[in-house]
């Protein structure tokens, strides 16, 4: 690897996102809340589907899964911001700024394709209900639960090879409050218009093929829906499938905002909001959405909440 020795000893600076201005300190302080909501709301979710088994079926695990990845991100990216936020220091090592670029771009990555394989899920679910359990037994699921975690993990696995190929000989601080590899690309001092065409190409395979697959999944599950005789069912085939197209709707809308764009077109300010929304504000929208919309998910919480009642009653 083409590296300074200054580089490589000392690692590199986080700007992050806040000073420590009146409003700033709020602002971080409501990153806080939003991040233990997210780490709540997820944790809780996994935790749920796990112990209820009315809820082990591919649709639940599925969805465990996606609380999976939303909790491993902003444990990735949140808890180093606020430590050098409150520490002052700015400092991340080479191998910490590796570390959060593999797994921010892998987990980013395995959602995409999970959300893909989630909406082929409700396609089978309500186009084909008889041959549901034939389609997605439960190794099927599995293994395509897999294939998104190890597609994923290979698209981290190549930006950080890639990115620490590169010689950085000038300025040591990342316009950003984590290591996002277009941010460090910016610092680098060879040329990266290679790999940014590269970066390019990969993002439309990352996120137009799993787009592709949602939309076909979605147009002819909304035909399903249009034909069905049974309002109730119509209304949970919609209440459902929203749920999943609204989370789709944020997460690929701030990816393509995020890197489709050329580095020459980047501004610290828009990227650092946008990765804001989609590394802290989707994990934390994610469950909620889900939850809130889903009649099962609330009938597994409240049994879990009047089971610790009740053991509390026994113990009292």
């Amino acid at each position: 690897m083409a590296w300074e020795n200054q580089t490589f000893n000392s690692g590199f600076i986080l700007l992050g996102i806040f000073n420590h201005s009146p409003t700033h300190t709020f602002l971080f302080f409501l990153v806080l809340a939003i991040f233990s909501v997210a780490f709540m709301g997820n944790s809780a979710m996994v935790l749920l589907i796990y112990l209820d088994t009315q809820l082990h079926t591919p649709m639940y695990f599925l969805l465990s899964q996606l609380s999976l990845m939303d909790f491993m991100l902003i444990c990735t990216t949140v808890p180093k911001m606020a430590f050098n936020y409150l520490s002052g220091s700015k400092f991340i090592s080479m191998a910490g700024c590796a570390t959060q670029i593999f797994f921010y771009v892998s987990l980013l990555g395995s959602e995409c394709f999970l959300l893909a394989v989630m909406a082929y899920d409700r396609y089978i679910a309500i186009c084909h209900p008889l041959r549901y359990t034939n389609f997605m037994r439960p190794q099927i699921c599995g293994l395509m639960a897999a294939f998104s975690w190890i597609l994923g993990s290979t698209d981290g696995i190549i930006n950080v090879v890639a990115t620490f190929s590169f010689s950085y000989c000038g300025s040591r601080e990342i316009a950003h409050f984590f290591c996002e590899f277009p941010s460090l690309l910016i610092l680098s001092c060879s040329d990266t218009s290679i790999f940014e065409k590269v970066l390019f190409i990969c993002c439309i395979v990352m996120i137009v093929f799993p787009v592709a697959i949602i939309i076909a999944s979605y147009a002819q599950v909304i035909l399903a829906v249009i034909h069905m005789g049974s309002g109730e069912g119509r209304h949970k085939a919609f209440t459902t499938c929203s749920s999943h197209l609204m989370v789709v709707g944020m997460y690929y809308g701030a990816g393509l905002f995020m890197y489709i764009r050329p580095t020459s077109d980047r501004s610290p300010v828009q990227d650092k909001m946008v990765s804001v929304f989609y590394t802290i504000l989707i994990p934390m929208l994610n469950p909620l959405i889900y939850s809130l919309r889903n009649k099962e998910v609330n009938r597994a919480f409240k049994k879990m909440l009047g089971k610790g009642k009740s053991g509390e009653r026994v113990t009292s």
